[in-house]
């Protein structure tokens, strides 16, 4: 099969959905790492932002605009599936009843705000990206996908934890989200400088000619 541009595109699209789907089912598991806790789906969300920067190097802000609504769709999809699963009666024969209920349960707060704060973040990441696209006049990848990707990754990181989490107890008072936010910020950020090379081999892979036949 030979992978044109049109097929690269493609495949990047369903990588995007499939990590939005994953860092929303996983992301109720918390982890720790040295003294930062963390949910795990920190190892797929970023590939969001990875993406999205790529699709608008190579296709534009209005390819990207699609990427995003695609993956607004999926996971509202997904949500609404969840929610009525969650919502039917269990048969005797079902083994899963509380865990099922309590894992997916508590899911859909999680999507709701996962969905809300992708949605507001991804449209500033296309924006800002397409800002400090003119300012350099087409240069520096690296600076843009950082500056658009680090302010982007603080609105997603706000937005999400005091839908997911504010009030939740009595303990998640707005000036404690805020030592939920930091953190994970913080490794969000290291996360993004990361990806820099994969970035500019993305970019290359799209625009990479196919080989003739």
């Amino acid at each position: 099969m030979k992978w044109t541009l049109e097929k690269k595109t493609n495949l990047l699209l369903g990588l995007f959905v499939a990590s939005l789907i994953a860092a929303n089912l996983i992301g109720t598991k918390i982890t720790r790492f040295w003294i930062i806790e963390f949910s795990v789906g920190i190892f797929a969300y970023p590939l969001t932002f990875l993406i999205t920067d790529t699709i608008e190097e190579v296709h534009g802000k209005e390819k990207t605009k699609e990427f995003i609504w695609i993956g607004f769709i999926s996971l509202v999809l997904v949500l609404l599936i969840t929610a009525f699963s969650v919502w039917l009666p269990f048969a005797e024969r079902s083994f899963v009843k509380e865990n099922y209920t309590q894992v997916f349960g508590s899911t859909l707060r999680i999507f709701i705000a996962s969905i809300t704060a992708f949605l507001i973040s991804q449209f500033h990441d296309v924006w800002a990206f397409n800002f400090w696209k003119q300012k350099t006049k087409g240069r520096f990848l690296w600076l843009r996908n950082n500056l658009s990707t680090i302010v982007s990754q603080f609105i997603d990181t706000t937005i999400f934890m005091f839908i997911a989490f504010y009030a939740l107890t009595p303990k998640h008072t707005a000036a404690y989200m805020f030592t939920l936010i930091i953190p994970y910020y913080i490794l969000k950020i290291i996360v993004a400088l990361a990806d820099t090379p994969a970035v500019y081999l993305l970019v290359w892979y799209l625009r990479k000619e196919p080989k003739k036949e």
